[in-house]
């Protein structure tokens, strides 16, 4: 499962060489006397801003203007990314201009690593969900390895080496990659005005993992203004981080060979809530030691939750038939602009004493508040709180007022007969076997069952909220796993399994 190919080592390559420079703003391999806070503080500004707005920009253009994503721009982003990386290091040598370099290199650096991550998402969601999810966790675990072999390499030549080696290199695994991916895939080929219900959708399903995510990238961007004030301590944090996608990816690629894994970014963040609410109360009252090892830990569960947020947005592509950059670009916006928030929250915070508060209290507190929003907003807002719900802890009062003329009671839909019910559960129980025995993701299952009923593409379309192009790709390749052709057979097989 370790074993990398082209696409997952060019990945690791493109990883390990932006948690060298670009991830966090903290540059290991540059000389420590030139990081100062002035330095570090303007390059991640720009970076961060430039690298969101990136982002944003791509899912409303892929909305808009889907035919500039049909094209893979390797030599457009290669050449910012370089020129990125030229400017970092021109400002070494030019101190009089030292700070202008840096947020232009920043900038550039931000518009390229976004461009790069487009790329690799688009070549993820564009494979079979088994071999996009292990390229991308292979990658994510190879990342780790390549980030710790450049300490290997003397520190005065590996900034050199990265725009003109590395960068190569992983330019050519995407360009190698993207010829052999078929075009004419729904995702590619999509026109999203032409069914703009699909896209609402999505958006409704899926804006409260972006939040969840975000929330985890706001608190990681406070402690990460803290622990950047020392250079050597932003080092530290890199490092962790890199320790923590080496471990989330190894751990998820052993469950995965044992059994079926089910990940919910929701569901995750409920059960880290809490320990990051506490970790947060604990930040005034604990020494600075504490706020170094919580910034280190943040960052690297953020860095976890940044590669379940590409295998998720790669899923959701190929489920829905969307175009990959579209959702990538709305995850990335949200989660982006967070983390950047909470890194100027952060910085802001550290010298503003409010009612004599200590200013690490005042960045808990500020962290927590915000946390407590996102929290309410995800579980629904106001909207969910004033809806009706039929719980059991609910006060019911019934209306005194009598019925109005023209109001009558709704009769209920006649019960199921036993024979129905039976059929019903048959193919549904039928179904998942199915499943189970030859792998089918959960929309195929979905699509399948439908299909099994007797249901139109057109009919599937409109339940799932897909495009009819999207249902007849799954029906496609459940033909193929199940090594049938036509939906008579496969009635046949629900029967007989």
């Amino acid at each position: 499962m370790m074993t990398p190919n082209v696409e997952s080592l060019g990945y690791a390559l493109f990883l390990a060489i932006n948690a060298a420079g670009v991830w966090g703003g903290v540059f290991p391999f540059l000389p420590m006397e030139f990081q100062t806070s002035t330095i570090i503080f303007w390059f991640f500004l720009a970076q961060s801003v430039v690298f969101s707005l990136s982002y944003g920009a791509s899912c409303v253009g892929s909305y808009f203007l889907p035919g500039l994503t049909s094209t893979f721009l390797v030599k457009l982003t290669s050449a910012i990314y370089f020129i990125g990386w030229c400017c970092l290091i021109a400002a070494i040598y030019i101190d009089a201009a030292a700070l202008p370099l840096v947020c232009a290199g920043g900038a550039l650096l931000g518009l390229g690593s976004a461009g790069f991550y487009m790329l690799w998402q688009r070549l993820f969601a564009s494979q079979d969900a088994d071999a996009g999810n292990r390229d991308l966790l292979v990658g994510s675990a190879w990342a780790a390895i390549f980030y710790f072999a450049l300490y290997l390499i003397p520190q005065a030549v590996t900034a050199y080496l990265i725009p003109l080696v590395f960068l190569p290199l992983f330019g050519l695994c995407v360009t190698l990659r993207s010829r052999t991916i078929n075009p004419e895939q729904p995702m590619f080929s999509d026109i999203p005005r032409h069914h703009p219900q699909v896209y609402r959708q999505v958006l409704h399903d899926h804006w409260r993992g972006a939040l969840c995510i975000g929330a985890v990238g706001f608190c990681a961007g406070i402690m990460r203004s803290i622990a950047v004030a020392e250079p050597a301590l932003g080092i530290n944090v890199n490092v962790l981080s890199m320790v923590g996608i080496l471990v989330a990816a190894i751990v998820i690629l052993l469950l995965w060979t044992l059994k079926n894994v089910r990940l919910s970014i929701t569901d995750t963040y409920r059960v880290v809530f809490p320990f990051l609410i506490t970790s947060l109360v604990l930040l005034p009252v604990l020494n600075d030691g504490y706020a170094r090892v919580l910034a280190s830990v943040l960052y690297a569960v953020y860095t976890a939750y940044i590669m379940l947020m590409m295998m998720q947005c790669a899923q959701i592509s190929r489920d829905r038939g969307i175009n990959p950059v579209f959702i990538y670009g709305f995850f990335g916006t949200i989660v982006y602009a967070l983390h950047g928030l909470g890194f100027l929250g952060g910085t802001f915070a550290e010298d503003v004493r409010i009612l004599g508060m200590d200013p690490l209290a005042v960045v808990a507190l500020i962290a927590i508040w915000a946390l407590g929003l996102m929290h309410f907003m995800g579980s629904g807002g106001f909207t969910s709180a004033l809806s009706r719900q039929d719980s059991p802890e609910a006060i019911e009062l019934v209306a005194l007022r009598p019925p109005q003329e023209g109001e009558r009671e709704v009769a209920p839909a006649p019960a199921p007969t036993e024979e129905d019910a039976g059929a019903i559960d048959r193919i549904a129980v039928q179904a998942a076997r199915i499943q189970e025995h030859f792998r089918l993701s959960a929309r195929e299952a979905e699509v399948m069952e439908l299909l099994a009923r007797g249901n139109s593409v057109a009919r599937i379309a409109e339940t799932l909220v897909v495009s009819e192009n999207t249902i007849r790709t799954h029906s496609k390749r459940i033909y193929t796993k199940l090594d049938i052709h036509k939906r008579q057979e496969l009635v046949d097989l629900i029967d007989a399994f």
